[in-house]
């Protein structure tokens, strides 16, 4: 379960005495726990699903920082974003790619718009970006 290694990453990272990773596990698990009190279950672990789009979410927020940091000409602080990325990423399933789509799609009966997008949201959650289905299903 992807909960269990980001915890003993956080673990190891503070043994460790690394900051940039440190830093990255303290804002995911924060995330992880206001998702956990959002469902009301602060206990029980979220499904590995919740935790891509988690990260996904992560991700997106790190880049736009990254940019700005950039911007503003601060390398140092680009790179250890960069790091934290890499971290992040290294914990999502593999996506999809165009064509694994496009063969899924031609293998469905229906293949309608609300059909397709049901069943990659029910079947492939948190291992395919829904924009990239709409265009591969838009280009048949």
């Amino acid at each position: 379960m992807i909960e269990e290694q980001i915890k003993k990453a956080n673990i190891q990272a503070m043994k460790d005495k690394d900051a940039v990773a440190r830093a990255f596990y303290s804002v995911l698990m924060n995330k992880i726990l206001l998702e956990k009190i959002a469902k009301g279950d602060r206990e029980k672990p979220l499904a590995d699903a919740d935790l891509a789009r988690i990260l996904q979410k992560v991700i997106k927020e790190l880049n736009d920082e990254k940019e700005n940091y950039a911007k503003v000409g601060n390398e140092t602080e680009v790179a250890n974003i960069s790091r934290q990325i890499d971290i992040a990423k290294s914990y999502l399933p593999k996506m999809l790619s165009q064509e694994e789509i496009r063969g899924i799609i031609l293998g469905l009966d229906d293949k309608s718009v609300p059909s397709v997008m049901k069943h990659f949201k029910a079947n492939y959650n948190g291992q395919v970006d829904m924009r990239l289905v709409q265009e591969v299903l838009g280009s048949l």
